[in-house]
């Protein structure tokens, strides 16, 4: 039961993350390369707090979330000022992961490629707490006018500019807020796993991320976290497969993408499913 248990809490994490990629890539429409960088510095900010500090966990999950949300901006800035198309900066933030993962490597207080060895802190009341306040929070900024400017955004971005819309702050805030995201998962994964380094946070992750959002459905949040709990629990269960396990998992990817190339949940949500199951069977 201890090893189920770890298995989803670690599923919950990834939802997480991936609920923060989903703002960015799956309702704005910028797709990303480096969002497990914003997963690590998350993670090492967390790490490095409460083990050179003692800081308490609260204290720690919050500054992974600020330095994260933060570190968005150097990264975004440039880039989204200058209008890159999204090829183009998913091509610049895969740089700037790498060249943070090799910072990480390098530097004193993150114990270099080593790592971190960690309180094991994450128990289920902080994942499943930290996941109902993420998806609480999640579905109001989408339901808001700013989740609007988002899809606005996403559909048509000239025709968004010419209705008045600032592409710049609109697609700097998704990131910023999907980074923040990914810095509290970064922080509830080093304190769950109780060891970090820096080979855990690489392009491998990104596209792990990226692959459950765009399989679960570009316009919903609960489709790519249905698909982030799949895939999590999917090595575990197929470990008797051995060998098998990864071609097994690329041919999931490969059949949602033949016959449901829209993503598990399309453009709906949860929600939407069950009021017109009410409204069906009234």
């Amino acid at each position: 039961m201890d090893y189920i248990l770890n298995i989803v809490l670690l599923a919950c994490i990834n939802m997480i993350a991936v609920a923060g990629l989903a703002i960015f890539t799956g309702f704005t429409g910028l797709f990303s390369l480096g969002h497990a960088a914003f997963v690590g510095i998350g993670a090492y900010t967390s790490g490095v707090l409460t083990y050179h500090w003692n800081l308490p966990f609260i204290w720690a999950i919050s500054a992974g979330m600020a330095a994260a949300g933060a570190s968005s901006l150097i990264i975004g800035i440039p880039t989204l000022r200058a209008k890159l198309r999204s090829d183009y900066f998913a091509i610049a933030i895969l740089g700037f992961g790498e060249a943070l993962r090799v910072s990480l490597e390098n530097l004193p207080w993150t114990n270099g490629a080593r790592g971190l060895s960690l309180d094991e802190l994450s128990g289920p009341v902080w994942v499943i707490g930290a996941l109902v306040i993420c998806l609480f929070l999640t579905h109001n900024l989408l339901i808001s006018r700013f989740g609007s400017l988002f899809a606005a955004v996403r559909e048509d971005p000239v025709a968004a500019e010419m209705a008045g819309i600032n592409l710049f702050r609109t697609r700097l805030l998704s990131l910023v807020v999907s980074a923040a995201l990914c810095g509290v998962s970064g922080a509830l994964l080093a304190h769950r796993l109780a060891f970090i380094q820096p080979v855990m946070f690489t392009l491998t992750q990104s596209t792990q991320l990226l692959a459950s959002v765009i399989a679960g459905g570009m316009g919903s949040i609960s489709g790519p976290m249905i698909v982030a709990f799949i895939f999590s629990l999917l090595p575990e269960a197929l470990r008797g497969l051995n060998m098998w396990r990864l071609p097994a998992y690329g041919l999931l990817l490969v059949l949602i993408m033949t016959y449901r190339p829209q993503g598990i949940m399309g453009y709906q949500e949860l929600t939407d499913i069950f009021r017109k199951a009410r409204k069906r069977f009234k």
